[in-house]
This record gives structure tokens, C-alpha cells and sequence, in this order.
């Protein structure tokens, strides 16, 4: 997207490189030696956001390093309307709005990541900076109905930065080391800046969960209770290099590798008491009270990108990608299941290989027209092909039909943009975008072949106004189309299988028959800028959501086996609105003798409704009605030492997932603090510690299905992690 940045050049200088913030140009004449000096800075955060017509929020590397976080998730928690899913220190997916996984758009550089990748296992260390937008925009794909969360990774610096940060994290007695480097140079009219990182984590977890089956009399017919326990270790690295050439007609040539690798073994161990202890009703064994089991994965993944821009006599430019991803993960697992007597009942192993390729293209035509608007027109083409082979035996028979067989499914997408970008008064500016955008998938397996196609065409309009005597408040609105295609995973059918299967614990499937969701969107935004790089808003927004995608859980024949099956259906019609509220100001904007502190603070309130449903709380699926974060950084006068904590919060939530299924969340409270000592501009140590008061994570499912209420609850407790961080320029 062409920011209006791009539209004043004029007005607004271009950012500079350090070495060319103090250039000196030296003209000589018959007369005299003439000096001038031309001074220019790098745009802030702050300046990047108020200059989008389509609303966005900007992290920059001081965000970025300010608490010390070891992964990109624990960062974006923190910011107005994203939450994160699963416990507090072990990850999760990134939601904006609360909405449930696959809702937010996960861009790499403005490009789709390869499967496999993870944003929990980069580190803020390879990242420059994050862009999280709230509205979609025809240049990227509209796959963002909750926003697209955009990670820019580290870019070219000058010569003498060179970056070292050592950190050290602590849990439960075990250490965590993680090395981090940036070393960049310059060879002629090429750039170049070597990053990488390389880690090492122990972790240790304990959970319980109980199980409940009770008649609609209330008469309880089963308890069933377990407690796990799991040690994992894990080592990982993650290279991102740049290189960048200029040739002597000004176009440029950017390659930016991606490599990601990591290991990592577990152990569990689980004891489950049950009452009565009946038969197992296909085995006729008795239940299972003890299993053990170890297993090992390993996951690589590389993507190669390259860009060439070509800047146009006429300021016009062209800009032309390309890049290829390849990723492999493999594991294995063997599980052996004991009855209370010590009577080994099963011994279950499943070994997976996947292989993921990925080839994609893409152009990009931008133009002025005038000196008041940008015309762009561009093209997407990415295929990824995916290769898997899984066996899964039960005392050496297989689990499954398909056990063993080869699958083979593959994705296409191709997509074309036009969108303009205009002033059109000193208080008005309008962005107007077109995209069209198709999927196709393809699966085949022993005999069974899956195809599903879906086209969207989403028009998307932006508006900026800047009200008059106001300084540089403004007011956003958005009139926007976005979609959500199911993921693969969801349609080739690949089956999951539970080794303890019931209706809380069911196997998983896909569904090929799948349809995309469709999203209509309202948004309205308040922006009041502060004299100290500070800002205050208000966004309001309202999604409407057709052929939405949920799971359901049911009794299916499987050969001469009776299981429960849990696969996804498009159920109907969704409404999801909310409001989110922002501030970052220093307190000494309104109270000139206070203290140095500077606040970050934001509210969210969301509310949602399913109409193939029955309330109350036919929400959507994972979504939170509230959620809250309050940080404080504190400069001691006189000492080089900045203090600083957050708190985040997200009340506990009901879902009904269905007439017959509900879900439960229990409250989220995280607190994370820091201490920063800067000795000097080029040595800085910082101390945190994350989820200080390590609250145990609750969660629980009940199903009711021929007049039998299946209950679940489960509890897994947190840590706290503390981190020491050494960082270091030379």
C-alpha cells in the first residue's frame, strides 16, 4: 500500500541513512567554495501511522525491545484489540479483535509465510518493525477479516552498528541462553547486514483434567481424572540476512533470506483415575491408569525473497517479486498405555513427514497522477505443494485406514489489485482499491481425491479527514470486504486420531465441501495526536460474516467402530462489533512537575452473535468480551536506569459453540516488569520478568448428546520467567 507519505514528497523529507543525515556537498566557482548542509530524520513511529489513510499501528525496535520479550506474541499482546491464545508463557495464535485463529493475516515482509512458520519462535531481535493493520488493502491479500499483522524483518544498517544481545532466561531453575547478532557492511553499491540468532530452552509442565458423564437426571455414570506431566527441551536457529545492490541508474535489487531450524524432544507422563473402572466397549480390556510417552520433531524452514524496484524519469516505479520456500517437519512418538494392575493395554507410535514447497511471484506498477494521487496496479501468483506421510500403529495394527498411504495436496492462488491513493483537499485524502482474488486446492490420497475452488472479489475504501483547528486530529473511515478461506488442513481431511476418543477428546478431519467466509466491514476511528509524540483513540467497527466456518463434534461409524469425530461445516450468518480504546502519552504533557513516566494503555469491548445458534453467548468462536493492558515506564531523574511493568487482563468467557457444545476460558492476568540500565549509548543491560504472578490457566467443554452431559475441565499451570539481557553495539 502506498502510504500518503509518498504523495508529499515535497513536504515530508525521505528518510536518510545515518551516513548521509550529515552530508556535505562542496560546489566550487570562480568566486568563492560554497558549503551546504542538508539535514534530514528518519519518520517516527507515530509520524508512519498518522501518514496512513488506512488505520494501521506501528511497532518500531524501541517497542520492540522495551520489556525484553523472547518472542514476537508476548509483544503484540500488549496492543489495542490482540489477544493471544492458549496459556500465558507457552504461545499461542495472535487474534486481533477476538476473533478466534485464522481471522488475522500473517504477513512476512508483506508476503504470506511459508507453512510451518511460527511467530512464537522469532525472536524481536530479527524483527525492524511490525505493522498491524485494522483494515484490509487490495495490495496484500483481503485474507484479514480481524486485520493483517505485517513483521518487517531486520533491514540494512550503517557499517558501525553492529548489534550483539546476549539473554539469559530463567524458569523453574532451568536456564534459557539465547544469542542474538546483527553485523552489517558495505562492498562498493552493495549493503549487506548478517543476522542471526541462535537458542536453547528447558521447560517443564504439569496439568490436570477432569472428566465428567452425567445422565440428564443428574445421575454421574463416569469420573475420569489425569494428571500430566511434561519435560521438553528445544534448540533452534534463525538466520536473516539482506543483501541490497544499487546500480548506477538508481534501480535496486533487495535478496532477503529466511532460515529457520528446530529441534526438540519431550517426555510425558500421565495417571488416570477412573470410577467406575468399566470395560473399554470395543477391547473389552480394562481402562487405562498409566501411560508414558517420548517423542521428537525436528522442523526446518527457508524462504529465498527477491525484489527489483525501477524507478521511472516520471517518478513512476516497478517492482517485481519473486520467492521460493521449502520446509520439512518430521516426528515421531510411541506411547505405551498401562491398566491400574501394571498390564501393558497398548503400545501406540505414530511417525509423520511432511514436505512443503513453495514458489511465488508478484508485480506492482505505481504512478503519479498529478501531484495530488498515486495509481497502483499490481499481480499475485503463489503455488505451495505439501507431501506427507503419517503411520500411526496400535500394538502394531494400524489406527487408521489410510495409515502409511502418501498425501499429496497442493494450493494456488492468483490474485490482480488496482487501488488509488488521493488528496483530495488539505483535509480530506481517499484511498479506493479493487482486488480479486482465487484458491484453488487439490489433495489426493489411497482413493480419495479432494478439490476445492473459491474466487473473492473485494472492493475496499479508505477516507482520512483532518479536522481544521484541531492540530493533527483526525477522523478514519473504512467501508471494507475481506474473506476467510478454510485452511488445508481443515479441507484435504487429514485424519487426527485421538488414543483416548470420546466426545471430549474426539479425532479430527476435514471437510472438502468447505466454503469461504465472507466479511462486510464498518470502521470508524478518532485520532487525537499529542504534542509529545503521544496519541489518544477511539475505533469502532462492525464485521458482518457469512458462511461462517465452525467445528462440530459427532458419533460416526468407522468400520466396525463406533468414534467420535470432530470436522468443520459452514453454519450461516455472524455479526461481530466492537470498540477499542488507545492512549500513550507522557504524564508530564499534563503535569509539567511530574514524574518522567510514560503510559501505554488500551480497552477493548466486543461483542458477537451466531444465528445458527441458540444463545446466550452463541458468540464467535474463542472470543473474549473485553480485554485490557495498562504499561508504565519510569526514567529516574539522575540515573541512567528506566523502570517499567504491564498489566495485562482478559476476563473469563463462555462460548456456545453449538445447541449441544459450550466452551469456557478462564481469566488471563499477566504481569510483566523490567528494569533497563543504560551505561551508555552502546552498552545497555536489561532485567524482566514475565507473568510474574503465574496464575494457573482454566479451561472446560461440555457436550450434551443422547441425554448424556459430557463434562470437561482442565487446569495447567504457569511460570515465571525472568530474563537477562546484555545488549551491545560496536
Amino acid at each position: 500500500m502506498q502510504s500518503r507519505q509518498q504523495n508529499n514528497l515535497q513536504s515530508v523529507p525521505p528518510a536518510k541513512s545515518n551516513a548521509e543525515k550529515n552530508e556535505v556537498v562542496e560546489s566550487k566557482n570562480t568566486d568563492q567554495l560554497q558549503k551546504v548542509t542538508v539535514n534530514g530524520s528518519k519518520q517516527s513511529d507515530i509520524d508512519l501511522r498518522r501518514n496512513s489513510i488506512a488505520g494501521k499501528i506501528i511497532v518500531g525496535r524501541e517497542e520492540l525491545d522495551r520489556d525484553g520479550d523472547f518472542t514476537v506474541g508476548e509483544i503484540l499482546k500488549r496492543l489495542p484489540g490482540v489477544t493471544t491464545g492458549g496459556r500465558p508463557g507457552r504461545g499461542g495464535d495472535v487474534r486481533m479483535r477476538g476473533m478466534g485463529g485464522g481471522y488475522t493475516q500473517i504477513l512476512v515482509n508483506g508476503e504470506r509465510p511459508p507453512r510451518g512458520f511460527s511467530m512464537e519462535s522469532l525472536s524481536p531481535d530479527q524483527v525492524e518493525r511490525i505493522e498491524v493493520m485494522r483494515g484490509p488493502v487490495a495490495e496484500f491479500s483481503t485474507q484479514a477479516i480481524a486485520g493483517t499483522i505485517n513483521i518487517i524483518l531486520r533491514e540494512e544498517f550503517h557499517p558501525k552498528d553492529v548489534d550483539l544481545k546476549l539473554a539469559l532466561g530463567f524458569e523453574q531453575g532451568r536456564v534459557a541462553p539465547n544469542l542474538s547478532i546483527t553485523y552489517p557492511g558495505q562492498i562498493g553499491d552493495l549493503n549487506y547486514a548478517l543476522s542471526g540468532s541462535i537458542f536453547r530452552n528447558g521447560q517443564r509442565d504439569y496439568g490436570s483434567s477432569q472428566r465428567i458423564e452425567q445422565g440428564d437426571a443428574g445421575d454421574i455414570q463416569l469420573i475420569q481424572d489425569q494428571i500430566d506431566q511434561t519435560s521438553r527441551q528445544s534448540i533452534g536457529i534463525h538466520l536473516t540476512p539482506r543483501f541490497s545492490y544499487k546500480f548506477e541508474n538508481g534501480d535496486n535489487v533487495t535478496l532477503q533470506p529466511f532460515l529457520m531450524n528446530s529441534r526438540s524432544q519431550s517426555s510425558n507422563h500421565s495417571r488416570i483415575n477412573q470410577t467406575p473402572e468399566l470395560l473399554d466397549p470395543v477391547t473389552l480390556r480394562a481402562p487405562v491408569a498409566l501411560a508414558n510417552s517420548q517423542s521428537h520433531s525436528e522442523s526446518s524452514m527457508f524462504r529465498l525473497n527477491a525484489n527489483y524496484q525501477h524507478r521511472f524519469e516520471d517518478t513512476s516505479k516497478l517492482t517485481l517479486r519473486a520467492g521460493v520456500s521449502s520446509g520439512r517437519a518430521d516426528s515421531d512418538s510411541l506411547r505405551t498405555q498401562f491398566a491400574k494392575n501394571g498390564e501393558q493395554l497398548n503400545l501406540i507410535s505414530d511417525l509423520n513427514n511432511t514436505r512443503d514447497t513453495g514458489i511465488s511471484l508478484g508485480g506492482k506498477y505505481t504512478t503519479p497522477i498529478g501531484d495530488r494521487q498515486n495509481l497502483a496496479a499490481g499481480w499475485d501468483f503463489e503455488r505451495s505443494q505439501r507431501e506427507q506421510k503419517r503411520i500411526s500403529l496400535d500394538n502394531g495394527k494400524p489406527q487408521f485406514t489410510e495409515s502409511g498411504d502418501n498425501l499429496e495436496a497442493s494450493t494456488r492462488r492468483v490474485a490482480a489489485y488496482v487501488q488509488s491513493e488521493i488528496d483530495l483537499s488539505p483535509q480530506w485524502s481517499g484511498y479506493a482499491g479493487i482486488r480479486w482474488e482465487g484458491i484453488q486446492t487439490h489433495s489426493s490420497k489411497a482413493n480419495y481425491v479432494v478439490d476445492n475452488s473459491s474466487s473473492v472479489f473485494s472492493p475496499i475504501v479508505h477516507a482520512v479527514y483532518r479536522i481544521p483547528d484541531f492540530g493533527k486530529d483526525q477522523i478514519r473511515m473504512s467501508l471494507t470486504n475481506s474473506y476467510r478461506a478454510p485452511a488445508l488442513n481443515d479441507v484435504i481431511a487429514v485424519p487426527a486420531i485421538s488414543p483416548l476418543n470420546g466426545p471430549t477428546r474426539p479425532d479430527r478431519s476435514g471437510n472438502p465441501d468447505l466454503k469461504p467466509e465472507l466479511s462486510r466491514g464498518i470502521d470508524i476511528a478518532y485520532e487525537h495526536y499529542l504534542k509529545t509524540a503521544g496519541i489518544m483513540s477511539v475505533n469502532l467497527f462492525v464485521k458482518e460474516i457469512d458462511d461462517l466456518i465452525r467445528r462440530r463434534t459427532e458419533l460416526v461409524q468407522v468400520g466396525n467402530e463406533s468414534r467420535w469425530l470432530n470436522s468443520p461445516i459452514n453454519i450461516g450468518r455472524a455479526i461481530a462489533k466492537g470498540i477499542e480504546l488507545e492512549a500513550k502519552f507522557q504524564l508530564q504533557e499534563f503535569f509539567p512537575q511530574g514524574p518522567a513516566v510514560d503510559v501505554r494503555t488500551n480497552y477493548s469491548r466486543f461483542w458477537s452473535s451466531v444465528d445458527d445458534v441458540k444463545g446466550p453467548n452463541n458468540r464467535l468462536d474463542q472470543q473474549p468480551s473485553q480485554t485490557a493492558n495498562l504499561g508504565l515506564d519510569y526514567r529516574i531523574s539522575g540515573l541512567p536506569m528506566t523502570l517499567g511493568g504491564n498489566l495485562n487482563w482478559t476476563p473469563a468467557y463462555v462460548n456456545q459453540v453449538s445447541d449441544t457444545q459450550m466452551l469456557s476460558i478462564g481469566i488471563k492476568r499477566q504481569v510483566d516488569v523490567y528494569a533497563l540500565w543504560k551505561f551508555s549509548p552502546n552498552l545497555k543491560i536489561r532485567l524482566a520478568a514475565n507473568n510474574l504472578q503465574a496464575n494457573d490457566y482454566v479451561s472446560g467443554n461440555s457436550l450434551a448428546i443422547n441425554r448424556i452431559n459430557y463434562l470437561q475441565s482442565n487446569r495447567s499451570r504457569t511460570y515465571t520467567v525472568f530474563n537477562l539481557r546484555l545488549e551491545l553495539k560496536i
